[in-house]
């Protein structure tokens, strides 16, 4: 059995092998994505003596997360201050959070404590004020969007 292959038969076979590399090599390649048609979907400015960011997003933004908000109460049997449970998010250091609203599009990240939690609702002895906005769905997106962790 001959193993050496004609001339044609190499030229084929680095042909193919040529075409291989050069395909995966353009899977591999970074593509950059075009920026939004509306300018850049969310603006970070820092808040006055913290380390906290403002957050100002566009409609189209708000939009596509599908940010919910409802307001913080007084729970009517404890006198303590009550949020929902879907408002909170733990940071790495279990360090517990909510988004505020302050104003339409904008966002800024309020430590809380948390006392209690009781099914969905949380009873907490330290966060924003009665009749403050906090997000309650999309707030995952907001922190990704201050520490620019989807990169």
């Amino acid at each position: 059995m001959n193993t050496i292959a004609s001339p044609l038969g190499r030229k084929f076979a680095a042909l193919i092998t040529a075409a291989f590399l050069a395909l995966s090599a353009a899977g591999c390649a970074t593509i950059e994505e075009p920026a939004p048609a509306n300018g850049d979907p969310a603006v970070l400015a820092e808040v006055p003596g913290t380390d906290l960011h403002r957050i100002t997003l566009t409609e189209h933004a708000v939009e596509r997360v599908d940010l919910k908000t409802e307001v913080t109460s007084v729970d009517p049997q404890t006198q303590k201050l009550s949020v929902s449970y879907w408002a909170i998010l733990y940071d790495s250091a279990g360090q517990t959070w909510v988004y505020t609203n302050p104003e339409p599009r904008v966002y800024v990240r309020q430590a809380i404590t948390v006392e209690r939690i009781n099914g969905s609702v949380a009873l907490l002895s330290d966060g924003p004020a009665a009749g403050t906005a906090v997000v309650t769905t999309g707030a995952e997106e907001l922190y990704g969007a201050e520490f620019d962790t989807a990169h």
